[in-house]
């Protein structure tokens, strides 16, 4: 297999969401073809095309062992770019460092963040794990499980679970063995070394000087150089983490200073991290420890507090974020984001520019330090509550403005914060304020059901709602958003439990407006199980009050959508479009995407019963774009791709139309088996859009087509542009 140099991201892509890499990879050439032998014992041999040939045998697990900052991950991320050839249903990294500290554990909680991380949208009730080893079971996949250790006894269950994927491999970077029966574990060694300096496969000085030219430009290793280069290594053990903190040193430091620094240090009194369960010889983690605690003696006062508060975040973090959690006392908010390029300077902090902003991240391992110093010095209540405080004001702005054209903002900003509001919410759920507990649980939930966490919404809000809350605003938030998480995962019957509690609590809080949009959780209900009549006449009789901006806005406006529908599936179509309308010209007003969607997927479908083609494909291709902006996987995107095949079948083009089955045959794969909502309605619909594109064009061809959709990326079928002008091959 190849390990040349990684492309860029591929986040949005089925084909995997490996990270491009940061910096250069040094060396490792050995380890790299041991783990292509362990994966694939007989070798890998590809046909024509480039297409890999099968592999005889089941699933195999490789676990790649070693201490902090060795080099675990970096290693397992070329060999995995260098695999994804061979697995034709992607390679996915899984980061399992931002469950550690916030008391997330159990096979559910693992399974759920295996599915983010392949996007997968379940929308299922059943278990997590059930409902990721059912979807992974006949797939060709390599997941890379990074930092098992946190959650070493879940990830041993997790991955036992998926014994049943046989063509389902797994990677894993673990401080210690998983323990599972037919794990292969590859000892990951510090670098190389050469004591005479003048070997070729001296790769800690060769890291060394390329991370040194970084901070120094014009380092180069010579006769002068490199004696002391060696030195260094020696003393830091070819560890790579030790030698790119060293080398970030030279910034302010000359070679021969950072030398003398090093040799003199006898004292190694890091013992805040020494080895995890004491059967591994310590002194093996001192060169590390030595160094990190090195750097943290080196830095400012300030500096060393900042990192210490900077450990809270959790899967990265940007430098308002930081500026809001961190300062207070001696640490002003103005000195934070100066402060925080020294940290990075000294690469105690990394950039990450994979989300196209400046954000930071912390290595597992210096994170682990600034956790521990963050206790010594008495503080991680206080912080972790400014982390919450700071994190539950920007879900509470997402809710207020949701409603807005800023939409599209929000669910950026929610996707891209993700670990940091979940690691809120779950350090809220357990202390004992349980009124901000459940308010930080629904405006989080709020904005998760609509961009694609559903079963996180769930999950939060479950916990929240267990307490028995007072009743208020919160409570009918929590509620509003429990019964519409159920709606989407197809559970009418909670729907309809959640909707009769919402009732009852608006009726108590005197609130209009909650009164009104009661009718959504109580209608669509009815209206999915096929009971359109009573769902028009239940909800036809909402009042229709002045939309809000807020998050009562947006479930007005969704209410008023839903009933739309029951009159298109009740046959009346000049009522449906007259709501539609009314719901799309609001949304249009608002910049608002998400309920304009369905709207207009509803008045594409009016358009094809009624004969009008070209405004059926243009309004679903309008409802598929506005997915694609808010990066929506699940299964209102697919319904939109449904309705889509079906007004490009009635347009002439029957190929074209079996591609667009394909693609969202994917995305309802993705959403866990509730396919067409559980709706009679809608997976009749489908179903009569198969027949007829296969009686244009023959069974043989159909299937060609509709594999050819399945195919494709999540960007390229998001991306489809259909052409109205019929195909003479159709």
């Amino acid at each position: 297999m190849s390990h040349g140099v990684p492309g860029e991201t591929e986040t949005g892509e089925w084909s995997g969401n490996l990270p491009r890499e940061a910096g250069s990879f040094v060396g490792r050439q050995d380890e790299l073809a041991r783990l292509d032998g362990m994966l694939w014992p007989d070798g890998l041999t590809t046909g024509g095309g480039g297409v890999p040939r099968s592999r005889d045998g089941g699933r195999r697990l490789v676990t790649l062992l070693g201490p902090g900052g060795v080099g675990k991950t970096r290693l397992a991320l070329r060999a995995a770019h260098g695999m994804r050839a061979a697995y034709p249903d992607g390679v996915w990294l899984v980061e399992l460092s931002p469950l550690h500290g916030i008391g997330l554990t159990g096979p559910s909680v693992l399974g759920l963040v295996v599915m983010e991380a392949l996007r997968v949208a379940d929308q299922t009730t059943r278990p997590a794990e059930e409902a990721l080893a059912a979807w992974i079971a006949d797939k060709r996949l390599l997941l890379v499980l990074d930092s098992c250790e946190h959650l070493l006894e879940d990830c041993a269950s997790f991955v036992d679970a998926l014994r049943l994927a046989p063509h389902v491999d797994i990677l894993a970077t673990s401080r210690r063995r998983l323990g599972l029966s037919g794990e292969r574990c590859l000892e990951v060694e510090p670098l190389p070394v050469d004591e005479s300096g003048t070997a070729a496969r001296d790769d800690a000085v060769t890291l060394f000087a390329d991370r040194a030219a970084a901070v120094r430009p014009g380092f180069v290793l010579d006769e002068a150089t490199r004696p002391v280069a060696v030195s260094v290594c020696q003393y830091l053990d070819g560890v790579p983490l030790a030698v790119e903190l060293a080398a970030a040193r030279l910034s302010t430091l000359s070679l021969t200073d950072l030398d003398n620094h090093l040799g003199t240090r006898t004292d190694h009194r890091l013992a805040l991290l020494a080895s995890d369960d004491g059967t591994e010889d310590p002194s093996r983690h001192q060169a590390l420890r030595t160094t990190i605690g090195w750097s943290h003696e080196l830095c400012a006062p300030l500096e060393r507090l900042l990192w210490a508060r900077l450990s809270v975040f959790t899967g990265g973090f940007g430098a308002e974020a930081a500026q809001e959690v961190c300062a207070g006392g001696p640490l002003a908010a103005g000195q934070v984001p100066v402060l925080l390029d020294e940290l990075a300077a000294q690469s105690i902090v990394q950039r990450d520019r994979r989300t196209g902003t400046d954000r930071f991240r912390m290595l597992d391992t210096v994170r682990e330090y600034g956790a521990d110093w963050l206790g010594e010095l008495g503080e991680e209540d206080a912080v972790r509550l400014r982390h919450r405080e700071y994190y539950r004001r920007l879900a509470r702005d997402g809710c207020a403005e949701w409603n807005t054209g800023r939409q599209v903002h929000w669910c950026e900003r929610v996707l891209t914060d993700h670990a940091n509001l979940r690691a809120a919410v779950d350090w809220s759920l357990d202390r004992p304020d349980r009124r901000a507990a459940l308010e930080i649980a629904g405006t989080v939930g709020f904005l998760w059901r609509h961009c694609g966490h559903v079963r996180d919404a769930n999950r939060c809000l479950d916990r929240a709602l267990a307490a028995d809350p007072a009743p208020g605003p919160d409570l009918l938030r929590a509620l509003w958003t429990r019964g519409a998480g159920a709606i989407m995962q197809g559970d009418m019957d909670a729907a309809a439990e959640h909707g009769r509690r919402f009732t009852d609590v608006a009726r108590q809080q005197a609130d209009p407006v909650a009164l009104s949009v009661s009718a959504y959780l109580t209608g669509s209900q009815l209206a999915l199980r096929g009971r359109s009549a009573e769902a028009v006449g239940l909800m036809s009789v909402a009042a229709r009050l002045r939309v809000r901006d807020d998050w009562l806005g947006s479930a007005q406006i969704q209410m008023i959508g839903a009933l739309a529908y029951a009159h298109l599936m009740s046959g009346d179509y000049e009522a449906a479009r007259a709501v539609s309308e009314e719901v799309r010209a609001e949304c249009a007003r608002r910049g608002e995407h998400w309920t304009r969607s369905t709207s207009d997927v509803i008045v594409a479908k009016l358009d094809l019963a009624q004969g009008d083609t070209a405004a059926g494909v243009r309004n679903a291709a309008r409802a598929v774009a506005a997915h694609r902006l808010l990066r929506s996987a699940g299964g209102l995107a697919a319904l939109a791709l449904d309705t889509l095949a079906s007004a490009i079948v009635a347009a002439g083009e029957a190929h074209r139309a079996a591609e667009l089955l394909g693609i969202a045959q994917r995305l309802w794969d993705r959403a866990g088996g509730r396919a067409q909502l559980s709706s009679p309605d809608l997976i009749a619909a489908r179903r009569a859009c198969e027949r007829v594109i296969r009686d244009k064009i023959g069974d043989p061809a159909y299937e060609y087509s509709y594999e050819a959709g399945r195919a494709m990326s999540y960007e390229q079928g998001m991306s489809y542009e259909p052409d109205t002008a019929p195909r003479t091959s159709d």
